[in-house]
C-alpha cells in the first residue's frame, strides 16, 4: 500500500509524470547503460532503437501508480505476471532493481527539474520500490519453480539436432540438451529466451521464441521468422544470425520455459487465432492436444500472406488426422497457391474478418500475432459476446493491447 502522504503527492503529480514518461525513460536508459554497459547484454537493442522499450517502461510505471491510487480499471495482475515472466527469461536479479531505481529517479529529476521537490522524489521512489518488491517476490518464486537457485545462471546449452526450412523466411530448430540431461516440459504458449554472441562490439543479444513443438517430448522446437527491416530499419540481428549462422550440431544458450499464457487453459471448445509467425503457440497446443485430448473441439483460424508463407502447414494434415474435431479456417492475402494437399480447410481471400470466425459460445480463445491484428480480432469477438476473461493473447515484444480495458 502506498502511504497516505505519498498517495496525495503521486495523485497530484501523476499527470506531469505521465506527460513526460517517455522523456524520462528516454533519459533513463542512456544514463544506466553508460554506468553499467554490461546491461546492454540483457536489453533488446532493437526495442531500444525503435523506442518500444522506453514506451513500455513509462506505461508500466504509470499503470502501477494508477493501480496503487485505485484510479485504473486496467487488470494489474496479468501485467505484473507478464513482466515477471519476461524478467525471469532474461535472468534479471534482485540487485539489478537497485541500479534501475537509482537511474530512474535521477532521470525524473533531470527531466522535471525543480518540480521534483524532496517530497515528490520520496513519493515516486516509494512507488518504484513497491513495484520492484512485487516483481522481486514473484520472480523469486518463478526461479524456484524452475529449479534455479539464487545466484545461479538461467542459461543452459542446447544442441541443434535438426533444422527445417519451413518457408523462405521461417526456419524451425529441433534442440536437445547438450549435457544429455532431461528435457523440461512446458505449457503450450510458453517461450524460451535464446542468447547469441554477435560479432564485433555488439555483444550478447537475447530474443524470445515460442516453443512450437509438443510438450513432454524428448526435444524442444522453436520456429524463427527472419525479421526484415522496413522503411530503412535494420534487419533483426538475432533472427538473421539464427538463419544464416546456426546449423545442425551447433549449440545455443536457452532459458527455462517462461510465459504466463496457457493456450490450452480451460475445458471444452478451443478457438486458436493467429497471424504469421504467431501460429507457433497454436502449433504447440495442437501437438499437445493430439496426445492428451484428441477429441477436444478445436477451431484453428490462421492468417498469412500466402500459402507458401504459412509455416508448418505441412504438419496440419497429420494433426487433423489425430484431432477429428479440428476445424480449420485460413485467410490468405494471396490465394493463388492456397492448395493444401490432404487437408480439409476453408480458405478465404484477404484479411481475417472477425465476423466470419466460427465461434462456439463456450469456447476459450487464444490470440497470437501482430498487435493491430489481435486488437481487431479481440474487439470483434467481444462485440459478438465472447467474455473478456475467455480471451487470452500473446504479445511479442514489450507492448500490450490498446483495448485491454474493454
Amino acid at each position: 500500500m502506498l502511504s497516505e502522504s505519498s498517495a496525495a503527492v503521486v495523485k497530484a503529480t501523476l499527470p506531469v509524470v505521465q506527460a513526460h514518461g517517455e522523456a524520462i525513460t528516454g533519459c533513463f536508459y542512456p544514463r544506466m547503460f553508460k554506468a553499467h554497459p554490461e546491461l546492454l547484454n540483457i536489453f533488446n537493442r532493437g526495442n531500444q532503437a525503435n523506442g518500444a522499450q522506453k514506451a513500455a517502461l513509462a506505461a508500466s510505471v504509470v499503470a502501477y501508480a494508477e493501480h496503487l491510487l485505485g484510479t485504473s480499471d486496467l487488470p494489474w495482475e496479468p501485467i505484473l505476471e507478464r513482466i515477471a515472466q519476461k524478467h525471469v527469461s532474461l535472468g534479471i536479479s534482485a540487485p539489478q532493481y537497485t541500479i534501475v531505481g537509482r537511474h530512474l529517479m535521477a532521470a525524473i529529476g533531470e527531466v522535471l527539474g525543480d518540480a521534483v521537490t524532496p517530497e515528490v522524489a520520496a513519493a515516486w521512489d516509494e512507488v518504484y520500490w513497491l513495484f520492484a518488491c512485487e516483481l522481486i517476490a514473484r520472480e523469486a518464486r518463478l526461479y524456484t519453480e524452475a529449479g534455479i537457485a539464487e545466484g545461479q545462471s538461467i542459461w543452459r546449452e542446447w544442441r541443434i539436432e535438426n533444422r527445417t526450412e519451413e518457408t523462405r523466411e521461417v526456419v524451425s530448430f529441433t534442440l536437445v540438451p547438450a549435457d544429455g540431461g532431461t528435457v523440461p516440459t512446458f505449457t503450450p504458449g510458453q517461450y524460451v529466451s535464446v542468447a547469441v554472441d554477435l560479432d564485433g562490439d555488439r555483444g550478447q543479444q537475447i530474443r524470445q521464441y515460442s516453443l512450437s513443438g509438443r510438450p513432454d517430448a524428448d526435444h524442444w522446437r522453436i520456429t524463427v521468422k527472419r525479421v526484415r527491416g522496413i522503411d530503412g530499419a535494420p534487419d533483426g540481428v538475432v533472427s538473421t544470425f539464427l538463419h544464416e549462422r546456426v546449423q545442425v550440431g551447433d549449440t545455443l544458450r536457452l532459458s527455462p520455459p517462461c510465459g504466463e499464457v496457457s493456450v490450452v487453459a480451460g475445458e471444452g471448445p478451443l478457438l486458436l487465432v493467429s497471424a504469421g509467425i504467431g501460429l507457433t503457440p497454436a502449433m504447440a497446443a495442437l501437438e499437445h492436444l493430439a496426445v492428451t485430448e484428441p477429441e477436444r473441439p478445436v477451431v484453428l483460424v490462421h492468417a498469412d500472406r500466402a500459402g507458401t508463407a504459412h509455416a508448418m502447414r505441412n504438419d496440419l494434415p497429420r494433426l487433423q488426422e489425430q484431432l477429428p474435431n479440428l476445424r480449420m479456417r485460413l485467410w490468405y492475402e494471396d490465394v493463388t497457391d492456397s492448395q493444401l494437399l490432404g487437408l480439409k480447410a476453408e480458405v478465404a481471400s484477404g484479411l481475417v474478418d472477425p465476423e466470419q470466425i466460427p465461434v462456439n459460445p463456450d469456447a476459450h480463445v487464444h490470440l497470437c500475432g501482430p498487435v493491430p491484428f489481435m486488437t481487431t480480432v479481440r474487439g470483434g469477438l467481444l462485440r459478438r459476446g465472447v467474455p473478456r476473461e475467455r480471451i487470452a493473447y500473446e504479445v511479442f515484444g514489450p507492448g500490450m493491447l490498446r483495448d485491454e480495458r474493454v
